[in-house]
């Protein structure tokens, strides 16, 4: 089987970026302004209604679960090692970012909490532009922003905030309030990982002539 061009380059962004990724969401986490707007998703939707009958985690793999199905009917070629990665390993990952992060800074104030908040939301769209450009899978959900974008040629930010934003009106109506660190990344994610992806990912993978390629 012939493998893709830059494979070696594409192996080490996609390593890179899934645990950077989930380094950014254990800052994101100990920040307390909010989760993901995924996570915000996910967890009003738990708490709502299957919170008396499973725990988050196992809620939280079928979820993935049912995701990753439908992905395979509409985003097949977006699903592979990476795809696995994060549905299997991510949680063990942020919960040793927490546990590091709670180590080295205990009871951060105001400001502390802020440059978490900022560490995480930048990181999280630089990684993500890693594993995404390295097209060796995405996650269950950034596979549908992807897909949308390309098949109705509509820029991938606008695209990526719209379902970030539907997800943080489900995760409200569903009882969850968004914090700001949830406005923020519903916000600014799309934009962010377009950003890198133009300006690093891309044309580290394929060589500065990418740099101006505006797919995805």
């Amino acid at each position: 089987m012939k493998l893709p061009d830059h494979f070696q380059k594409r192996v080490g962004m996609t390593t890179v970026g899934v645990v950077c990724c989930a380094l950014a969401v254990g800052f994101f986490k100990c920040s307390s302004f909010g989760v993901d707007p995924f996570q915000c998703f996910a967890q009003g939707v738990w708490g709502r209604f299957f919170a008396d009958f499973s725990s988050y985690g196992v809620y939280y793999m079928v979820l993935s679960g049912v995701m990753l199905v439908v992905d395979l009917f509409i985003a097949r070629s977006y699903m592979g090692v990476a795809t696995l990665v994060n549905m299997f390993l991510t949680g063990y990952i942020v919960d040793f970012a927490v546990w590091a992060i709670n180590s080295l800074w205990p009871e951060p104030g105001l400001v502390g909490r802020i440059v978490f908040l900022a560490v995480g939301v930048l990181v999280m769209c630089f990684a993500s532009s890693l594993y995404m450009t390295s097209n060796l899978g995405v996650s269950v959900y950034d596979a549908i922003p992807i897909v949308i974008s390309e098949k109705r040629k509509w820029p991938f930010r606008f695209v990526r905030i719209g379902c970030d934003l539907l997800c943080v009106a489900i995760g409200a109506l569903a009882g969850l309030l968004p914090g700001v660190g949830t406005l923020i990344t519903a916000f600014f994610m799309g934009p962010l990982i377009e950003f890198f992806n133009q300006r690093f990912s891309r044309p580290f993978l394929f060589g500065t002539a990418a740099k101006g390629d505006a797919s995805h």
